[in-house]
């Protein structure tokens, strides 16, 4: 374990294959569950599991947590109650392709906000880099066709993607003002509860307007995953993950996103990879290489 903290890049790739699992759970259940019900629950199962971990480290690190109020505020509003939440209400109404394309363009605002707010800049080999991974994302979403791109109508659905595109850059360079010295399952505690806070009137909102949980096997396997892998497990590594190499970096990883739902299709749907998915996903990883490499 001590071994696998000790790898951001390795951390960064196991979030985003949570996060990829997430994406097609959240797009198969909607059915059962509807979108500020599953995000709500999804964070209160996480909260569970923190909760214990966090605890010990309130007494001690309460005068951290007073003075860094702000920056956790947005976070958790960002991180916790924004991004998740706006990517379901998307999955209602937007195709998958539109979607992950959406998505991939994540690094891109990252970069930007970063550049924008931090001065920070990339050497010219990582731009290559962004950019390359960009056309490997492009090419699987596209099927290798780039027609399909001209064709994209943005749609409600493609709205609430962009808005979530722009909270997830948002929350990312906005870990660089975590307050310093606070234990990390003290701040990721914190910042779930603070979510909650913000998700449970809209949660309830909801509720009153007849929408509800439809109990069944499915569905709680569903919450039970989310819950756990992507919101719990995938914030602690991805939260280390930015610690280590900073916003731009861990950023590129979303790209990994189109290949991960590539390989979980053909596991899980036995749909056969094609050309254009090896292409794309040739282009990812030597995107990536390109700008992780000294």
């Amino acid at each position: 374990m001590q071994k696998l903290f000790a790898n951001p890049y390795l951390l960064l790739t196991l979030t985003v294959l949570f996060w990829s699992g997430n994406m097609v759970i959240g797009r198969g259940a909607r059915g059962d569950i509807p979108p500020l019900t599953f995000a709500f629950w999804r964070w209160m199962i996480a909260f569970v599991l923190i909760a214990p971990l966090a605890y010990p480290h309130l007494k001690t690190q309460w005068p951290l947590l007073k003075r860094g109020w702000k920056p956790l505020l947005v976070l958790g509003i960002l991180g916790v109650g924004g991004y998740n939440t706006f990517a379901y209400l998307a999955l209602q109404h937007t195709t998958a392709t539109n979607a992950a394309l959406l998505n991939s363009f994540v690094p891109i605002a990252t970069i930007a906000i970063s550049w924008a707010f931090l001065g920070k800049h990339l050497r010219p080999a990582q731009a290559v880099g962004v950019l390359v991974s960009l056309a490997g994302a492009l090419t699987i979403v596209s099927r290798g066709d780039p027609g399909v791109l001209a064709h994209l109508n943005l749609n409600v659905g493609d709205v609430w993607m962009l808005v979530a595109v722009l909270d997830w850059a948002i929350y990312t360079v906005a870990l660089a003002w975590r307050p310093a010295g606070v234990h990390p399952m003290l701040m990721l505690g914190s910042t779930v509860a603070i979510g909650l806070a913000a998700l449970g009137p809209a949660y309830a909102w909801e509720l009153w307007q007849g929408r509800q949980l439809n109990v069944n096997w499915a569905s709680l396997s569903a919450l039970a995953y989310v819950g756990i892998f992507p919101s719990f497990v995938g914030y602690i590594f991805y939260n280390k993950g930015v610690a280590d190499v900073g916003a731009n970096k861990a950023s590129l990883f979303i790209h990994l996103m189109p290949v991960f739902g590539t390989l979980l299709s053909f596991l899980f749907l036995g749909e056969i990879p094609l050309w254009f998915h090896y292409l794309g996903i040739g282009l990812i990883f030597t995107g990536i290489w390109l700008t992780m490499k000294r």
